[in-house]
């Protein structure tokens, strides 16, 4: 039996329709709220990481889990305790965990949670799989129809240079994971075959609309201050600041060809998730 996580979250719902189109049958989902789950095609179980009690038993009978890492960035250590210790109790022969591209040395403070969360695991005894992501493309999806809208977009990464993949790529990564053999104790570093910088995407932006796409490089301070007097909020502000400035030093680039080799084929190309965004 695969037990999958998060199983209403977007990359949750990506795995169990890839995990039913290799074939898989024996599929649970654990779940947070019931009733957002009843479009998920598997059986449920409710546990939440903020309630260990509620995670009793939540893993019984798993041959794998796919422990997908919680977006509350600041509580996902006690969280991701609470999974852990019930992986353990359950004797869980296998888990397999999202974690971000190098998680050990990264430079990025969101990276600290995702660390920590591996020595506990390592700590556990329990044979893992560590699926490191870098970004998801359709996380920069709002900027894709923000600057075809404006016909341009701000940053502050420079010339720095950054590695994603669609969610689906990852997705896929963790289904071959699930479903194939031999990946207890491995680590893999997933990223897109083809890294590109801000100056690349406004070119490629340029391309998909047919109208020229500007990129404005802002020292941190002023882009910091264009964002807050946006409107966003202040943790999301720091963190994409702090992205920005960490892409020259390659935060969130990686030569391994992990995720390419994992799913068979090469990463979604910048292009084809820009089309994506601005069909939706």
């Amino acid at each position: 039996m695969i037990v999958v996580t998060g199983a209403t979250g977007a990359l949750g719902r990506l795995v169990l329709a890839g995990l039913a189109k290799a074939g898989a049958t024996d599929v649970v989902g654990l779940v947070r709220d019931p009733a957002k789950a009843a479009d998920l095609g598997v059986p449920v179980r409710v546990g939440s990481y903020d309630d260990p009690a509620s995670l009793a038993g939540a893993f019984e009978g798993a041959d794998k889990v796919l422990f997908i890492s919680g977006s509350e960035v600041g509580k996902r250590v006690d969280q991701h305790r609470a999974v852990v210790d019930a992986a353990k109790a359950a004797g869980v022969p296998h888990l397999v965990y999202t974690s971000v591209l190098h998680a050990d040395t990264s430079p990025l403070g969101l990276a600290t949670e995702h660390k920590a969360t591996e020595e506990m695991i390592r700590a556990a005894g329990i044979p893992f799989t560590f699926l490191r992501n870098s970004w998801y493309t359709e996380m920069y999806a709002p900027t894709f129809q923000q600057a075809v809208a404006t016909g341009s977009f701000i940053g502050s990464a420079g010339e720095g240079r950054l590695a994603s993949a669609a969610r689906a790529d990852y997705a896929a990564a963790a289904v071959a994971v699930l479903t194939g053999a031999g990946h207890e104790n491995k680590v893999y570093e997933l990223a897109g075959d083809v890294a590109w910088s801000y100056p690349d995407l406004a070119a490629a932006l340029t391309t998909a609309a047919g109208k020229t796409i500007t990129y404005t490089d802002l020292d941190a301070d002023r882009h910091h201050a264009v964002l807050s007097e946006a409107g966003l909020p202040p943790h999301l502000v720091d963190l994409l600041v702090e992205v920005d400035g960490k892409l020259a030093g390659g935060a969130l680039t990686d030569g391994s060809g992990d995720l390419a080799r994992l799913i068979g084929h090469p990463t979604t190309p910048l292009a084809s998730s820009i089309a994506a965004a601005l069909d939706s």
